[in-house]
């Protein structure tokens, strides 16, 4: 598993030399990585790139991805497209196949539903408030009764709808889990802006997993753009955020809550800007270093029977799809996480 290399720091200027990227700030040499040992390399803010160094990474599948310095999504460039025309075709013509539309999204959707109530179960065992222990428990058994109505509904809208149902249900709980020692608090899902420490985190890590996501899909060969949850869009990687669903909870959400409630992240790690709250340069910094080290935790793949990096986890789905579209599997097996 490769490395993602993020440019946290303003200004920063990279240049390939002897076929390692150097890092010059104000400059001076703050470092120098081997080409061959990084997968992709994600900008933050206001930084610059050689054009030598533009062309090693589209020839050698070096994928650069720009966010502006509150951690959205700009663009980015990546080399030839990979795969080949007749997988990505396959795919195409499976998004207005109704019945394995219908069948795939209702096997995503009640993955991502047991992973929450993964997520809520183990709070609620860890839980010393017995009131908070009682409201996770009620939702856990909410997410349960509407998974039962998910499995025998087959309409992609009345799913997503159940899914938005779902998700009001999990968000409504998640101040439960909340026991951080800075006091913050979640409140509400708020987006664009996020509204508070706890969405910008969140938002953050949701970013970051796209990005893993459309890297997995273009390495198999697929199209992060032909969705099958996700409304088709121009420049939305609609299938990326499709797999997502999956992994939001266990990986992205679990590790917030880690964050907060072993107090690693304070009021120093954000700042106002308006009515939104983003992290600033010291929060990244915080995080990212924590989801590279989850990224690079093992744990036995459900579907595989093998112990894989978590980081692997996107790209073995990806692969896992692109099987399900050859015909070599008969459904697709979800990342059920245990």
């Amino acid at each position: 598993m490769l490395e993602t290399l993020y440019i946290l720091t303003p200004e920063s200027y990279l240049y390939l030399r002897n076929d390692n990227i150097v890092v010059v700030l104000g400059g001076e040499e703050k470092a120098s990585v081997p080409a061959v040992q990084v997968s992709s390399i994600v900008f933050f803010g206001k930084n610059t790139m050689s054009t030598a160094l533009l062309g090693f990474c589209g020839k050698h599948d070096i994928t650069v991805s720009f966010l502006d310095q509150w951690g959205y999504f700009s663009g980015r460039l990546c080399g030839p497209v990979s795969g080949n025309i007749l997988l990505r075709r396959k795919q195409i013509l499976s998004t207005e196949d109704e019945a394995f539309r219908v069948r795939f999204i209702r096997d995503l959707l009640l993955c991502k539903l047991r992973n929450c109530r993964y997520v809520l179960s183990r709070h609620s065992r860890g839980s010393d408030e017995p009131e908070m222990e009682t409201k996770l428990r009620s939702a856990e058994e909410h997410l349960a009764e509407i998974a039962a109505k998910m499995a025998e509904c087959s309409d992609t809208e009345a799913l997503r709808g159940l899914e938005g149902a779902a998700g009001s249900v999990y968000f409504g709980a998640f101040d439960c889990m909340l026991n951080s020692p800075g006091g913050f608090r979640f409140v509400e899902r708020s987006r664009r802006p996020p509204r508070n420490e706890v969405n910008a985190v969140l938002s953050f890590l949701y970013t970051q997993l796209a990005h893993d996501e459309v890297s997995a899909l273009e390495t198999v060969g697929l199209d992060p753009a032909a969705g099958y949850l996700h409304t088709l869009r121009p420049g939305r990687a609609s299938f990326a955020l499709d797999l997502m669903e999956e992994l939001r909870a266990p990986l992205c959400d679990r590790l917030v809550l880690t964050l907060f409630n072993r107090g690693q992240l304070s009021e120093k790690d954000f700042e106002n800007e308006a009515t939104a709250v983003y992290l600033n340069d010291r929060g990244r910094r915080t995080v990212l270093g924590a989801w590279r080290d989850r990224k690079k935790e093992e744990l036995r793949h459900p579907f595989l029977d093998e112990k894989i990096p978590i980081g692997m986890i996107p790209y073995t789905q990806a692969m896992l799809f692109a099987r399900l579209l050859r015909g070599d599997l008969d459904r697709y097996p979800p990342f059920v996480w245990r």
